[in-house]
């Protein structure tokens, strides 16, 4: 396996700590495999078995905010502890619902202060970490960035209406992907832009909705981080943006 350096942004989600330990169980507690973390809370990365791994194998960086400076901080942080080059960068920010807003079922449910906190966690805050790693990215070696995103961002596949935030803001970030592949691919040849739909996961985000979802359609993260690695390592560096989902199969912008 070769050397290389893998960032895992809002590792506190389920499907980055899947993610995480399905590299490190790739990796074969080989040193040639670092990881990079970073999260408002790391609190799972502090456990004891991340300390018996071989030396520097997962980093944390644990940020306060998602701001800008916080953001730019983080990523000169990374670029100053990886040890080899970066190959794999995973943007798993999301937020469908919180305590302050739902998804909109009609348009009187439609609220700017909660489409713009949608906004900012789904659209927003990721298009931040690509504008400050591109720079430290750019280079020589083959180097892949999946922005996790939703099936309900496609416009053209969009028959259900409703849900007016979430949908927009991820179908937001897939123009902002696609604008950006079209301006790397003239600039940093070596990056792939991949956004990513995992299909409906059983975690936090998803709770509420599960009922809804047809038998077999539910996945575990450890189900949705190894199909999500296949998926990467199967994916051409083409100067393209690729909208996947879970099983590798492209979706309609």
């Amino acid at each position: 396996m070769q050397n290389q350096t893998i960032v895992i942004i809002g590792a506190n989600s389920e499907i980055a700590k899947a993610l995480t330990l399905e590299i490190i169980s790739n990796s074969k507690n080989d040193d040639n495999t670092q990881l990079i973390v970073i999260s408002r809370n790391v609190e799972f990365y502090r456990q004891e078995h991340f300390h018996q791994l071989p030396s520097a194998c997962v980093n944390s960086i644990a940020v306060t905010a998602y701001s800008e400076d916080e953001i730019s901080h983080a990523v000169k942080k990374v670029d100053l502890i990886a040890r080899f080059e970066i190959t794999k960068v995973f943007v798993c920010h999301g937020v469908l619902h919180d305590q302050q807003c739902q998804p909109e079922k009609r348009l009187e449910d439609f609220s700017p202060e909660a489409f713009t906190r949608i906004l900012t966690a789904n659209t927003i805050t990721p298009m931040l970490w690509l504008k400050h790693l591109t720079p430290v990215l750019c280079g020589s070696h083959d180097c892949k960035i999946v922005v996790f995103t939703a099936r309900v961002g496609s416009i053209s596949d969009n028959k259900l209406g409703g849900w007016y935030s979430y949908r927009a803001s991820k179908a937001a970030m897939n123009m902002l992907l696609t604008s950006a592949a079209v301006e790397l691919a003239r600039r940093a040849k070596n990056i792939k832009l991949i956004s990513f739909h995992p299909g409906t996961t059983d975690s936090p985000l998803s709770k509420p909705f599960q009922k809804n979802v047809p038998e077999g359609k539910l996945f575990t993260s450890e189900f949705v981080a190894k199909q999500l690695l296949m998926i990467v390592g199967n994916t051409a560096i083409d100067g393209e943006a690729s909208y996947l989902d879970w099983q590798g199969k492209n979706i309609p912008w």
